[in-house]
C-alpha cells in the first residue's frame, strides 16, 4: 500500500505511536498485530501493558525492547499514565481473549485514544452495546481487526457487487471450518477458547463464525435481518459451541448458508465465500487468496487474479506486489492496520479520511456480538427463527 501522512524533514513518514494491551511471550495473536502494523512502517510500539500477570509483562516488554517505564503492570494504569504523557501513545491494540476487550477499550476511548481490538467487540451483547455508546461518545476512532476484509480479492469481489456486476444478489454461502479442536486440547489457545468466561457464549461460532458472518455481509453490502441456527458442542464435555450450521435472511430477499467448524478433520483454515446474483457468481478461497472466480450467467468460468488480470483498483490499492508472488494473512492483516493509519493520521491533522479508507469499525462488531447471541437463542428454542 502506499504511504500516506505526516512526513519529516527526511521524508520519512512519522509513525503513529502504538501500544499493546495483551500479546506477551507466546501469544500468536500478539505477534501478528505487530508484525501487521511495521509491514509499511506505519507504527511503533512503545508501551505495553501485555499480559494479565505483572511478571510476564514486564518480561515481554523487555523481550520487545520498550523501555522500562513504558511496560505497565495493568491497561487502566497505561491508559492513565500514556494519555498524561507529552509523547504517550496515539493507539491501542487490544489483543487479549474476548472479556476484556471491553474493559481495555473503554480506558483508552475515554481519553481520546484510539483503539485498534481483535474480534469479537465483547464477550456479551450487553457489553457490546455499551462499547458502541463509548466509541460514539469518544473522540478516538475504533478499528476492529476482521483481517479477512483486508485480502485485495476480497476488496475486488466488494467492487464488483457494488458496481451490479453480478445483478441483484439471491444466494451466499460461507463456510469456515477447521479441525484443530477436534479433540480437547491443553494450551492457552484451546484453554480460553473454549472456556465461556473469557470466550463468550459463542465458542467457535464467535471465534470463526463471526469472521465468515462479516464477510459475507462485507462483501454483498447486505444486512441479516433473522437466523435461525443448530449449533452444537460435540467434544464431550465441551462448554461452548465448536460446530455451527446456520440459516440466514438478508434484507433485500437474498437467502444464505453459514458453517463454522473447528471438528472438521482435513481442515485447516478454510474460509469460502460464494455469492450468487441474477447476472453472475463469485467465489473465494481464503486458503488461495490471491484468486476470485467469476462466472457470468451462461458464459464460461473465469479466474481474476490479484494485482493482475481482471482485478480493478480496490484490489491493487489492497496489494504491494506483482502478480504471481503470494499475498495473505500478515499482507491482509496490514491492510487493517494502514487503512487504520490512514484514519487516525487524518484525525491527527484535523482533516476528512478519503472515501476509499475502509475498515471495520464498531458497528460491525456490535453485529458480530449480535449474530452471536442470535445463533444461541436460535439453538436453545430448537432452531427458532430469531431475529436481531
Amino acid at each position: 500500500m502506499a504511504i500516506e501522512g505526516n512526513q519529516n524533514e527526511s521524508g520519512v513518514t512519522d509513525r503513529i505511536r502504538l501500544g499493546m494491551v495483551g500479546g506477551g511471550n507466546d501469544a500468536f495473536i500478539g505477534a501478528v498485530h505487530r508484525i501487521a502494523s511495521r509491514i509499511d512502517d506505519r507504527y511503533e510500539l512503545v508501551a505495553g501493558a501485555l499480559s494479565s500477570t505483572a511478571e510476564k509483562s514486564q518480561a515481554s516488554g523487555r523481550a520487545l525492547g520498550l523501555d522500562e517505564d513504558r511496560i505497565y503492570d495493568d491497561f487502566k494504569a497505561m491508559a492513565i499514565r500514556e494519555a498524561r504523557l507529552k509523547n504517550g501513545i496515539e493507539a491501542v491494540s487490544i489483543v487479549t481473549p474476548n472479556h476484556v476487550h471491553y474493559k481495555a477499550s473503554i480506558e483508552f476511548l475515554k481519553r481520546g485514544i484510539h483503539v485498534i481490538c481483535d474480534k469479537p467487540l465483547t464477550s456479551t451483547l450487553p457489553d457490546a452495546k455499551k462499547l458502541v455508546a463509548a466509541a460514539e461518545k469518544s473522540d478516538a476512532l475504533f478499528i476492529l481487526t476482521h483481517n479477512y476484509t483486508g485480502y485485495p480479492m476480497v476488496r475486488h469481489a466488494r467492487e464488483m457487487v457494488a458496481n451490479g456486476e453480478l445483478g441483484n444478489l439471491r444466494v451466499i454461502q460461507v463456510e469456515y471450518p477447521q479441525d484443530w479442536l477436534s479433540v480437547e486440547q491443553d494450551f492457552k489457545q484451546a484453554e480460553w477458547r473454549t472456556d465461556p468466561e473469557r470466550s463468550g457464549a459463542g465458542g467457535c461460532t464467535g471465534d470463526i463464525g463471526t469472521h465468515a458472518f462479516n464477510l459475507a455481509c462485507f462483501i454483498s453490502g447486505l444486512e441479516v435481518e433473522s437466523l435461525c441456527a443448530d449449533i452444537q458442542a460435540f467434544v464431550e464435555g465441551r462448554k461452548v459451541d465448536d460446530n455451527a450450521h446456520v440459516m440466514l435472511r438478508y434484507a433485500g430477499g437474498a437467502r444464505g448458508m453459514l458453517w463454522a467448524s473447528q471438528v472438521a478433520p482435513g481442515n485447516e483454515n478454510a474460509l469460502r465465500v460464494r455469492i450468487y446474483g441474477d447476472k453472475g457468481g463469485i467465489e473465494w478461497a481464503q486458503e488461495d487468496p490471491n484468486y476470485l472466480w467469476y462466472t457470468p450467467f451462461g458464459e464460461p468460468k473465469r479466474l481474476l487474479t490479484r494485482n493482475g488480470a481482471g482485478a480493478g483498483d480496490a484490489a491493487a490499492r489492497m496489494s504491494r506486489i506483482p502478480p504471481g508472488h503470494p499475498e495473505g494473512y500478515l499482507e491482509g492483516f496490514a491492510n487493517i492496520y494502514s487503512e487504520a493509519a490512514d484514519a487516525i493520521v487524518a484525525a491527527r491533522d484535523g482533516k476528512s479520511v478519503s472515501d476509499d479508507v475502509v475498515y471495520p469499525t464498531v458497528h460491525d462488531g456490535l453485529r458480530g456480538v449480535q449474530f452471536i447471541d442470535a445463533c444461541v437463542r436460535s439453538s436453545g428454542r430448537d432452531g427458532a427463527w430469531v431475529s436481531f
